[in-house]
């Protein structure tokens, strides 16, 4: 017989963080009172530290990579149209 494997949702795994950054109580006392293993809080509290810099960015970064992104695929699309015009006029013998 296997065991499942728990998911814990992001809201949980935030409030558990956020409860391990504040450092209150001991990460051993936390997982107990929130049934997880010590050693998966000490990796959200990591993820937490790395990543809290991005609350304040507003999504700015998101954006700009959209953008970048959006731009290139046009970019190719031009570059493949432009290429299939001069072959057609040469194929078609037009001289522009």
């Amino acid at each position: 017989m296997s065991k499942t494997r728990k998911v814990y949702t992001p809201v949980f795994k935030s409030q558990v963080a956020l409860e391990a950054l504040k450092e209150i109580n001991t990460i051993g006392q936390i997982a107990s009172r929130f049934e997880v293993h010590p050693t998966q809080i000490a990796k959200w509290k990591a993820k937490l530290k790395d990543n809290l810099s991005l609350v304040f960015t507003n999504g700015v970064n998101q954006e700009i990579r959209e953008k970048d992104i959006l731009i290139e695929k046009l970019y190719n699309q031009v570059g493949k149209l432009t290429t299939e015009l001069t072959w057609l006029k040469k194929k078609l013998g037009i001289n522009t």
